[in-house]
């Protein structure tokens, strides 16, 4: 099937062209003729499979047609908005249809001002949105067609509530489109409240719907200690293109980048109390592949839709097994494979066994062993430096008389030789303990889990 198949409008037809597209992927072929024929929908498809196409095509062509006048996309962050909202304006664009982009940390005087002049789509994020609506600010702005776009996203980001107060302020004659990657109870429940008689589609496998099969899952168990040398040495050693590194909190978030940073790595901190330009331009440059590796807190990620992430690492376990989920799933997009690798200290080892078990996630134990005549690139970095600020030895000039007559080069090969040699790299040898490690430890609690438990039993007695 080809995209001419559609029919669409011949503006929307050319910006189909213009973007490159040719045959429609499985959730664009499925999702189309149903929102042309104006029934509501559920659509269970992961980010990167082509979901924006598949909504905005049909509703850009109604737009084109005069079939409807508005539309609204509700998505969970500022930087999913802004994505959509760009591709639906170049797609839309020689149609002469126009977009706005509606979320928070900015003033409203503008967004406000462009809507009353007659935009026709608006994508916003729930809680601008909700605001809006909630001060009389947008009354004259009612949709035709509203998506909720990544609802699960929303769910666990804690928009549930403003997403069912904003629908009390939207028209009931619409038609209402909804797109997740998983379905939790909650998101059944509200699909029930604010859709009428929907089509259910889905592009997401039995054995993807928690974590996608194409992407390797290892983990590294480690000492609290080895951290950053871990985390160094996974990204010296894996042959990564883009990556993200997950930490728990954005005070980990701005030490981690600055240390990457200073050992050569190519890489920014994404969270929530940078100021709006700055994660603009930090996405931006990610995107455009000048910034390698995005060191990120969950929310700051969420929603985040980048092509050709290589790798995910989980600096820390996340704090629940949905978190982790949404972390790997910036990996392995669009049919591509991907790694996800976790770092996990003895001590949180059974938490990485309860996510396991709770979202099937085949993850397999990993270690990294060095030949141990190699040194690492911080090593050689710390080694010259030691070498830059070391003073003068006063009987330098008589050692040197000894060694008259030796080449230059040779000379200083033997002499930064013996200060390697001399240095104890054998913590460097290995990232990871092996499986026999592993269990002694875990045996090792098992036991003193019991005995706890068998004291307590005497104390009662």
């Amino acid at each position: 099937m080809t995209f001419d198949e559609f029919d669409f409008h011949s503006d929307i037809r050319k910006g189909v062209k213009i973007a490159g597209f040719r045959e429609p992927s499985p959730i664009q072929e499925m999702a189309i003729p149903i929102i042309e024929a104006g029934k509501d929908m559920v659509g269970q498809a992961h980010t990167g499979t082509g979901k924006t196409a598949a909504f905005g095509l049909p509703m850009l062509h109604k737009i084109a047609n005069g079939e409807i006048e508005r539309a609204l996309v509700i998505t969970p962050t500022r930087e999913l908005a802004t994505q959509v909202s760009d591709e639906l304006y170049h797609l839309g664009r020689f149609a002469g249809i126009r977009t706005l982009t509606v979320y928070g940390g900015v003033g409203y005087g503008r967004q406000i001002a462009l809507i009353h002049k007659g935009v026709q789509i608006v994508v916003a994020t729930p809680g601008r949105l909700k605001d809006l609506y909630k001060k009389g600010k947008i009354d004259i702005f009612n949709p035709e067609i509203v998506v909720l776009d990544e609802a699960d996203e929303m769910l666990d980001m804690g928009f549930l509530e403003e997403i069912k107060e904003i629908f009390e302020y939207i028209p009931q004659n619409r038609q209402t489109l909804l797109f997740s990657a998983t379905m939790p109870e909650p998101i059944k429940e509200l699909a029930d409240d604010i859709l009428y008689n929907p089509e259910f589609i889905s592009v997401v496998k039995k054995d993807e719907a928690t974590t996608n099969n194409i992407i390797d899952q290892r983990y590294y168990v480690i000492h609290e200690h080895e951290r950053d040398d871990a985390i160094v040495k996974l990204l010296e050693t894996e042959n990564t293109d883009k990556c993200i590194v997950f930490c728990r909190m954005k005070r980990e978030v701005d030490r981690l980048s600055e240390h990457l940073s200073a050992m050569g790595f190519n890489a920014k901190g994404l969270h929530g109390d940078m100021e709006q330009y700055e994660r603009d331009a930090m996405i931006k440059g990610y995107r455009r592949g000048e910034i390698k590796i995005m060191v990120a807190t969950d929310v700051a990620s969420r929603g985040l839709d980048v092509k050709n992430v290589s790798h995910v690492f989980n600096y820390h376990i996340p704090f629940d097994p949905q978190s982790y989920v949404h972390r790997i799933g910036r990996t392995g997009r669009a049919g591509k494979s991907g790694q996800a690798i976790t770092l996990v200290s003895t001590e949180e080892f059974r938490e990485l066994q309860r996510i396991q078990k709770e979202v099937g996630a085949d993850m397999r134990l990993a270690t990294i062993t060095n030949n141990t005549n190699s040194i690492d690139n911080s090593s050689i970095e710390y080694l010259a430096n030691m070498i830059r600020n070391t003073e003068i030895h006063s009987d330098v000039d008589r050692l040197l008389h000894h060694l008259q007559g030796m080449d230059h080069q040779l000379f200083l090969k033997k002499i930064a030789s013996m200060i390697m040699n001399e240095q104890d790299y054998s913590s460097e040898n290995q990232i990871g303990l092996n499986q026999e490690k592993v269990d002694e430890i875990m045996d090792s609690y098992i036991h003193q889990k019991r005995g706890a438990k068998g004291n307590n039993r005497r104390k009662k007695r």
